[in-house]
């Protein structure tokens, strides 16, 4: 059942009121539709691509009948909050802020690479398994396609600029490589033949490592 909260005490009338209301009206949108998110993928990684429905959405949630709807009013719409909540719990879960800074070498980013790869797959498995069910949903989906597209395509320029940092030649390329071994990884743990083998941090640190000295040779970004 979702929380309830206390609404917040009226502001005094005349443009700070219009402008208090206007934000509290703002803020109780998004929490809303954050919350339809989130049940959204927790039903995906549940009960698959059938088992999500507005109405079940609304069960899921404690919402009242009608609630999904009003946020998203079609299929594609409810797909979409969940695929951009979906990347907002990503972009957390991966925290691409928190590595290291270009200047303090291999050694510090394997150490953050590794840490952001391991709490991904023992702490969300379920973000792992929705996010198949949406993948999937948009190969049949052009419209979804590209939203699903533009919702990823956030941590293409930190992942790029992260390889040329680390002294890649050809960033694209690389980062590329660099998202398909984790891709690999993420999907045999979460849904393929080792989901009950899933490798320890060091176990990643080294498996980065290699990545990285075959890409960019033993040398680059060692300094810091």
């Amino acid at each position: 059942m979702a929380a309830r909260t206390t609404p917040p005490p009226s502001p005094p009338s005349g443009t700070g009121a219009r402008t208090g209301a206007s934000g509290a009206a703002t803020s109780a949108a998004g929490s809303r539709s954050a919350l339809i998110g989130d049940t959204a993928l927790a039903l995906l990684f549940e009960r698959g691509m059938r088992g999500l429905t507005h109405r079940a959405v609304d069960e899921a949630a404690g919402l009242p009948q009608g609630s999904t709807s009003n946020v998203a009013r079609t299929r594609q719409a409810l797909l979409e909050t969940a695929v951009r909540r979906l990347a907002e719990r990503e972009a957390t879960v991966l925290a691409p802020e928190e590595l290291p800074a270009p200047g303090d070498g291999r050694d510090a980013l394997l150490d953050g690479l590794a840490r952001a790869l391991h709490r991904y797959l023992t702490r969300h498995r379920e973000l792992l398994v929705a996010r198949y069910e949406l993948a999937l949903e948009a190969v049949r989906r052009p419209e979804l396609r590209a939203f699903y597209d533009n919702a990823g395509a956030r941590f293409r320029e930190p992942l790029n600029a992260m390889m040329a940092a680390a002294g890649s030649a050809e960033p694209e390329r690389h980062a590329l490589s660099l998202v398909a071994w984790c891709e690999g990884l993420m999907f045999s743990c979460a849904a393929g033949s080792y989901h009950r083998a899933v490798p320890g941090e060091a176990e990643l640190r080294t498996g980065f490592d290699e990545l990285l000295r075959g890409m960019l040779g033993p040398g680059a970004s060692r300094q810091g």
